[in-house]
């Protein structure tokens, strides 16, 4: 009997069409944190994983759009190192 993980953070990334940009990143604003560019983390619960793929479904494009998220079991045991400019950390400045 297999035991399902459950996942409760993820770091979020990704690259698609002009067109959608806008709608991929309210999509992701809606459910994890903005940290840089289109890259978003946070804290997430299995039903929030299942809303937030199903809302970037409907927006993508799913032959050209490239969309990663990397599920962790919780925010506490990754190691974070940035290098460069730290002073716009979130990349709220950055919003289209």
């Amino acid at each position: 009997m297999s035991k399902n993980i459950n996942y409760n953070y993820a770091f979020l990334f990704y690259d698609v069409g002009e067109k959608r940009v806008n709608k991929v990143f309210k999509v992701c604003k809606k459910y994890l944190s903005h940290f840089q560019k289109s890259v978003f983390r946070g804290e997430m619960t299995p039903s929030k994983f299942i809303k937030l793929k199903n809302d970037l479904n409907k927006v993508i494009d799913k032959e050209n759009d490239f969309i990663c998220i990397i599920k962790l079991m919780n925010g506490n045991v990754f190691g974070e190192e940035v290098l460069g400019n730290k002073k716009n950390n979130n990349g709220e400045d950055l919003i289209i």
